[in-house]
């Protein structure tokens, strides 16, 4: 998830809304942000997203890596913070509901996706125990280096981000418009105004969505109607409704949205400029930094990320090398 937003601060990072000036149809801007999915809500299934076999089987659970025979790897541990070796355990702050990165399987306990096995596999290399604890969105970089020792969520690598935490990527994602199939309401993406769009409060999404809508206002245009959601599967279902014409969200949860709808739901466009995301930490915290770096480097050269993301068809947006804090 993208904020763009200037001169953003860690208490109200999520919630500004930005003054840029965006332009409509091939701006490179008009393309970044978010990220979102699909959930069970969509398809009518309770707690989860997809359907189970004819033996009663979730496919989904059946996606989610073994991690079984990952190994501690001792050097990667040694990097960690005394603090983190002595707990045993890394907390990990999320908002259940980005499908495909973080969501609920049919049972409506289990957390899966690819955000998910990436860092079970980052705790057992560094020989933690991985706790995930459900957040709110724009509740979990302000708690990073209080209540969660990790912040993973699809956050964008953001300059503003970059001043209030460290990131450490492991994705370069674009993002993607999403109407339903057959897009009734003639949505196009040369002029949004007149149509109802649902995004997720606090994300680049909506602040985009409020610049697009200040375009309409100053053409004299018909108005864009902003449907903002706390959260993403919300928004989704507004669209599946028929309560919104389109959605805006990453590409990897946008597609997988189109999906686990039966293809109820259709792409808008292309996927455009990718933006790169991370895991987040409180900033300055070198020691806990360095060892997420190694233990994605470790699990990218054992070839374990590819396994993790070509099993949630997310391979298109793998990275060859982690980073820290990169120049955005």
């Amino acid at each position: 998830m993208i904020q763009a937003c200037q001169d953003i601060t860690k208490a109200d990072v999520y919630h500004k809304r930005c003054k840029n000036k965006w332009t409509f149809l091939g701006s490179p801007r008009w393309m970044r942000s978010i990220a979102a999915l699909v959930s069970a809500t969509l398809i009518g299934i309770s707690g989860a997203c997809g359907t189970t076999d004819a033996v009663g089987r979730d496919p989904l659970l059946e996606r989610s890596y073994n991690i079984n025979s990952i190994k501690k790897d001792e050097k990667i541990a040694s990097l960690l913070p005394k603090k983190l070796l002595e707990k045993g355990e890394i907390v990990m702050g999320t908002n259940v509901g980005y499908a495909p990165a973080g969501f609920y399987a049919r049972d409506g306990r289990t957390v899966v996706g690819y955000e998910i096995d990436l860092n079970k596999a980052l705790a057992k290399l560094m020989g933690l125990k991985l706790n995930i604890v459900n957040a709110p969105f724009d509740a979990i970089l302000p708690s990073v280096g209080s209540k969660f020792d990790i912040g993973v969520s699809g956050f964008t690598v953001s300059q503003e981000r970059e001043k209030a935490v460290d990131f450490v990527t492991y994705a370069n994602a674009g993002l993607l418009f999403v109407v339903r199939k057959g897009n009734p309401t003639n949505v196009s993406l040369n002029n949004l105004c007149g149509k109802k769009v649902s995004v997720q409060v606090g994300t680049t999404s909506e602040s985009q969505m409020y610049s697009a809508r200040d375009l309409c206002k100053a053409r004299n245009d018909q108005p864009l109607d902003i449907l903002a959601f706390k959260e993403q599967t919300d928004a989704t279902t507004a669209v599946v409704a028929g309560r919104a014409d389109v959605m805006y969200a990453d590409t990897p949860v946008s597609s997988f949205a189109v999906e686990q709808t039966d293809k109820q739901l259709e792409p808008l466009g292309v996927s455009k400029d990718k933006a790169l995301m991370g895991i987040i930490m409180q900033k300055g915290d070198k020691q806990l930094v360095e060892a997420i770096k190694a233990g994605i480097e470790k699990l990218i050269q054992t070839g374990t990320y590819e396994k993790i993301m070509k099993a949630w068809g997310v391979e298109d947006i793998m990275i060859q090398h982690p980073e820290i804090n990169p120049k955005v």
